[in-house]
């Protein structure tokens, strides 16, 4: 989440209230953007706000998002300590490439080359090969997660020299072995590289699962691509970071995307698939779709107030955010009373239901068989618009079916005997195939 975003863009708004609603989502981590102070109210930066990654003092929070900005790291603090005491982590971002043009801090300062990368005018690259790089950016790493940081997001590490990184993550969990490192990867030919040898926990699956199921959703691509995706990667799928929206890419609701909040086969596809953990961007599961933004992205540049995310903010310090269960008679009182409209409160229902499953141990623990290879045609499968595959764990399987298409899908799903043998299932259950319909843009999923 953008913290300047929500509620009244201050890190107090990042409430209990907010924090229960996140843990009755099922989350487990937060990682806010936009928290360590950048270039804001300068002449070179972008939109109103500045770039939450042209960082100007690593060793400060924004002054603009405390309610009394002389107390903005004590206020910090207490964030910290708030979600700790919900039983979640928090995440913040490391962006070791560059830093803003104005950076300036206390504890002497990081050496930098004097250029850009790209069309990052609003930033200074650093100098990995200067005496003294390497232990400044261990310092600014250091002393976060002695603050109680969790975890850190590590903005474009393939501009920066894998071995710092490698370095870098060895000693921070040496001192602090909980801490998480997450990777922005693009190049998928170097995601073992990134695992195996730098040793992040985590990397995006942008290039991977992210773009696949997007050409999907948008018509552009064959489901078949989820298939080579899960191929390519093997035993490197639970390193990965599954996701549909963060703050770089367009919302799916916008036009941009899949131009509707309730495309469930991407989220099945992208949450269900694998042990992998799931990122959800907030505002998401109401189907936020940026309209007030650029494109189809939710602002990182400005001091926007998106009206669908104060109708979301509204709904969670409501009486009826704990409610699980949004029936669609009751629709209408609920949302006059909270803000969102009865189409977000559906399409929050389902979020609901999805998370909660994939909370479950089959989904988050079990085994994965992917069913598209053994389909028939003649029996209703489409190969370039569905998606089928089994989770198994102790006992529990779970079959899972995608459709992409804008038809419902009518299919009888068979179950080869290698699943059975390799899921340890004893014999088939479905000896007749299993007959699905499902919905459009929909996904199924039965217990066996």
């Amino acid at each position: 989440m953008l913290p300047r975003l929500w509620g009244e863009g201050r890190m107090s708004s990042v409430d209990d209230a907010t924090l229960d609603y996140l843990l009755g989502l099922g989350m487990t981590h937060i990682w806010c953007t936009g928290i360590i102070r950048h270039s804001t109210g300068k002449p070179f930066v972008k939109g109103d706000a500045g770039s939450p990654y042209a960082i100007s003092d690593y060793y400060d929070v924004n002054p603009y998002l405390a309610s009394d900005p002389l107390l903005r790291m004590t206020e910090f603090d207490a964030l910290v300590s708030r979600v700790h005491s919900h039983g979640l982590r928090f995440i913040i971002d490391f962006v070791p490439n560059h830093v803003g043009c104005d950076y300036s801090d206390a504890h002497g300062g990081i050496p930098l080359c004097g250029w850009h990368d790209y069309d990052w005018t609003d930033t200074v690259k650093i100098d990995y090969n200067a005496p003294g790089t390497w232990e400044a950016m261990y310092r600014i790493v250091r002393f976060w997660a002695s603050r109680g940081v969790d975890g850190f997001r590590c903005d474009m590490v393939e501009l920066v020299p894998p071995e710092f990184l490698k370095w870098l993550i060895a000693r921070i969990k040496g001192e602090f072995p909980e801490v998480i490192f997450i990777a922005e990867v693009y190049q998928k030919e170097r995601y073992r590289q990134y695992i195996d040898d730098v040793r992040f926990d985590y990397l995006y699956d942008k290039s991977g699962l992210y773009d696949a199921l997007r050409a999907v959703a948008a018509g552009q691509g064959s489901a078949r691509a989820v298939t080579w995706n899960w191929q390519f990667l093997q035993d490197l799928q639970p390193h990965m970071l599954n996701f549909l929206e963060n703050h770089d890419e367009q919302r799916l609701a916008s036009p941009w995307f899949a131009g509707r909040p309730d495309f469930y086969a991407a989220l099945c596809a992208s949450l269900m698939l694998n042990t992998a953990p799931f990122m959800l961007y907030f505002g998401q599961e109401t189907g936020v779709d940026a309209s007030e933004g650029h494109e189809g992205r939710t602002s990182i540049f400005n001091f926007a107030r998106p009206a669908s995310l104060r109708r979301l903010f509204d709904f969670v310090h409501s009486s009826s955010a704990a409610t699980s269960v949004c029936h669609s008679e009751q629709s209408e009182g609920i949302s006059s009373a909270t803000g969102l409209s009865p189409e977000e409160l559906s399409v929050l229902e389902q979020y609901r239901i999805a998370l909660r499953l994939a909370s479950g141990p089959c989904v988050g623990e079990g085994l994965t068989y992917d069913l598209c290879y053994c389909q028939s045609t003649a029996d209703g499968f489409d190969p370039d618009r569905h998606f089928a595959f089994l989770r198994s764990y102790e006992g529990e399987t779970m079959l899972f079916c995608c459709n992409f298409s804008a038809s419902e899908a009518r299919l009888t799903l068979r179950i080869p005997p290698h699943a059975v043998e390799y899921l340890g299932l004893g014999a088939d259950p479905c000896p007749d195939g299993l007959r699905l319909t499902v919905a459009p843009f929909g996904y199924a999923s039965v217990t066996l």
